[in-house]
């Protein structure tokens, strides 16, 4: 960009180059009024803005085709190749923060509230400083038996995921089943060779959803008699998820915390019901 102004002498002097370099001369030029200057920066800092925009355009578009899709009943699908069996916040950031990172953008969340509802912000900022934000009001997940603290915890969570594929566009496929309550979700599927068992549900997906059913009423029974009923009328149910989600049934141990199995919550249950009778 070329600036022309004229001295006191009539000359002419040509500020050449880039607009930076137009303020540097037009700084030592002691023609060059205060709000000239002001209108140069103004103009400066407006095409950096520009600039910072375009740049982040061009490389979100770029990043587009190279974000996983992330299927909602739990894995996280890269380029044809599953990488996660869940998709829970912390498996998408493993995937998508390499990705960001190679094109130049980070993510980062605050947690703020919207008529007093917990929502979470989602910043995305590419390297030359351009950003935008989504932000995510949330009713508070209540489900299972977390305290306040926890239930705080576990929205903030959600908040994070659904923001983060709101701002980033991230691909949603499948039933979404996150509104869940205390059944693990940190479980190992069993080998995909193996035949599916028969019983009530047709595949992984279905049965998980019926078997936390099942898991919440057995948590909300106070007398034995409810329990066994409760046992009797899905017991096929319960030997289908022995056999097709072995951890759901036994416990088991994932991301460095272990987890309660049903068999434990009905021995648990059952215990807690003699005790109270």
């Amino acid at each position: 960009m070329n600036a022309v102004t004229k001295t006191s002498s009539n000359e002419v002097t040509d500020y050449s180059g880039g607009l930076l370099d137009v303020i540097s001369r037009a700084a030592r030029d002691p023609s060059v009024d205060i709000d000239k200057m002001e209108r140069l920066i103004a103009m400066q800092e407006r095409v950096q803005a520009r600039d910072a925009e375009i740049a982040f355009s061009e490389a979100f578009s770029a990043m587009q085709p190279d974000l996983p899709a992330i299927t909602k009943g739990g894995a996280i699908v890269h380029k044809g190749q599953t990488i996660s069996e869940f998709a829970e916040w912390e498996d998408i950031n493993k995937a998508i923060t390499p990705i960001l990172s190679e094109h130049g953008f980070s993510l980062s969340f605050k947690p703020t509230t919207v008529e007093k509802q917990v929502a979470v912000t989602a910043i995305l900022r590419h390297r030359l400083g351009f950003k935008d934000e989504a932000t995510l009001p949330l009713p508070t997940d209540t489900s299972g038996a977390k305290n306040a603290v926890q239930s705080v915890g576990s929205t903030l969570s959600y908040g994070k995921r659904y923001a983060a594929t709101l701002l980033l566009n991230l691909t949603t496929e499948g039933e979404d089943d996150d509104g869940s309550s205390s059944a693990p979700r940190n479980t190992y599927d069993a080998a995909k060779d193996a035949p599916f068992p028969q019983g009530p549900a047709k595949n992984k997906t279905e049965l998980k959803t019926l078997a936390r059913d099942v898991w919440r009423d057995i948590e909300a029974v106070d007398d034995i008699g409810s329990l066994e009923s409760i046992l009797k009328e899905n017991a096929s149910l319960i030997e289908q998820m022995r056999k097709a989600l072995p951890d759901w049934w036994t416990g088991g141990r994932a991301k460095d915390q272990t987890f309660e199995g049903m068999e434990h919550v009905i021995e648990r249950v059952r215990k807690d019901i003699m005790a109270a009778g």
